[in-house]
């Protein structure tokens, strides 16, 4: 690898074809962030930055990790740039991304991440939070029983949460110039952004303000929570992924990021004030995300968990291995099948876009690993799974995919989960119907827990599934 490091400095090593297509010091803060990770950096990030060299502007981000130090100071040493390397069947092409132009810390930098929701220049917040960072409740506010939600609504500071940092600095914001800002998440969640306006609103209805009323009735005037619709593999990045950036690059990289090279973003036409031009790099701008979100969380979303329980099952690695098995691409295409009258009209044709997804799964070159996708699975097929069921669509390969998950539940298993001890509680070898109703409860899932058909389907593919067997 290069000693010397990616930077401004540095730029004039790096292959023209490689540099960024805009000046990052013609850039400033006018998008605030929040989620700076592997994703964000691979999508809404580089989309930013197509769109401002196609339309011109100085729409720069300032992005925030609620967690990791280790993504902020690797930008911070390579003045914020980083690249991206995209693959496909014909190969590999990295780029320099730009459009990061501040890195900060949640906690450490609250104050900067305050004053930037304040500012009236910042008009888009975007949010890679993942469906647990909203800390949602079962009304959709704020789960109030969090520590530390409550220690943000007891007005604690620095905020501990995302959307208690969001609150706060909306609230502020309408105290002052009320500026009007549009608030979009970006997370792979049905109606995302009708979730995120819930728990904004839900933490400001919940706080002791006693101006609560007032600031809920200015964001309903100056404030827009669009939903959206993101896609993009983006696997962890490796150290095959520096070696492979350096080497592309001509000098070093400690933040790159890898993915696929087809992005698709959908974003509703709901917007409360200025924005990127978006559309000039290829986003769609619609007036109803509902189809594409459906058609993206139960069929790409579905079918990736569906994979990661089943190939972790069967001993493959990667979503690659598991579709390059005898039953891999079968079911990707029986579960399209099996989903498909769950979905709304006017969205993509189910047939076609689960051949396309095999396609895209089949891609050597992205090394996305099964734990990865299936980390968090009791939040994750909460959405992608269960109200298929609920809409009485499931049949026999969703039952198979429930019984992989069954299976990454037991004790000892590497699959991280946020319920992981109550989880593996639930396993009883001598009960499978038992463990299973146990674990949709846990899951949040009592009605389906109830089922007894549905149990007692999922719980008899449970012995083939212990066996290192597929059975579609």
């Amino acid at each position: 690898m290069s000693s010397t490091q990616l930077g401004r400095a540095a730029l004039a090593r790096v292959p023209a074809r490689a540099r960024p297509d805009v000046d990052p010091g013609a850039l400033r803060p006018r998008i605030l962030h929040l989620g700076l990770g592997a994703f964000h950096r691979a999508h809404q990030a580089p989309v930013t930055q197509r769109a401002v060299a196609a339309a011109g502007g100085d729409w720069g981000i300032a992005g925030v990790a609620p967690h990791s130090a280790a993504t902020v100071e690797g930008l911070r040493a390579q003045d914020h740039l980083y690249s991206l390397t995209e693959h496909d069947a014909a190969g590999s092409a990295t780029t320099v991304v730009g459009a990061v132009v501040e890195a900060l810390r949640l906690r450490p930098d609250a104050a900067r991440v305050a004053a930037l929701l304040a500012d009236p220049d910042v008009a888009v917040v975007t949010l890679t939070v993942t469906e647990k960072g909203y800390r949602r409740g079962s009304g959709g506010g704020p789960d109030i029983t969090d520590p530390d939600v409550a220690a943000d609504l007891a007005g604690l500071v620095p905020p501990r949460t995302p959307i208690g940092a969001l609150a706060s600095g909306l609230a502020a914001r309408m105290r002052g110039h009320g500026a009007p800002v549009t608030v979009l998440s970006c997370d792979n969640m049905a109606g995302n952004g009708v979730a995120t306006e819930a728990a904004v609103r839900g933490f400001v209805a919940a706080s002791d303000w006693p101006d609560r009323d007032r600031v809920l009735a200015a964001l309903d005037s100056a404030v827009r929570f669009p939903s959206s619709v993101v896609d993009r593999i983006v696997p962890a990045t490796t150290e095959g992924d520096r070696v492979a950036a350096a080497r592309a690059l001509g000098v070093g990289d400690v933040v790159p990021v890898a993915g696929e090279r087809y992005l698709q973003w959908v974003v509703e036409r709901s917007f409360a004030g200025p924005r990127p031009p978006w559309e000039r790099a290829g986003v769609e701008l619609v007036d109803d995300v509902a189809p594409y979100a459906l058609t993206k969380l139960r069929l790409l979303n579905g079918s990736h968990s569906a994979l990661a329980y089943l190939g972790l099952a069967a001993g493959a690695e990667t979503v690659a291995d598991a579709v390059a098995t005898g039953w891999g691409a079968p079911l990707v295409r029986a579960l399209a099948a099996e989903v498909a009258p769950s979905l709304p009209t006017g969205g993509p044709a189910p047939a076609a876009y689960a051949e396309a997804l095999v396609g895209r799964f089949a891609n050597p070159r992205l090394h996305h690993r099964l734990a990865q996708i299936g980390s968090d699975g009791s939040q994750k097929i909460a959405e992608r799974w269960f109200p298929v069921l609920r809409a009485g669509a499931g049949g026999p390969v969703l039952h198979l995919a429930l019984a992989g998950w069954v299976h990454a539940t037991r004790p000892g298993t590497p699959v991280a989960d946020p319920l992981a001890d109550a989880l593996a509680a639930c396993h009883d070898p001598a009960d499978p119907t038992g463990t299973v109703a146990r674990l949709l409860d846990a899951a949040g899932a009592p009605d389906l827990a109830a089922d007894g058909d549905l149990v007692a389907a999922v719980a008899a593919r449970l012995p083939a599934l212990g066996a290192g067997r597929v059975e579609l």
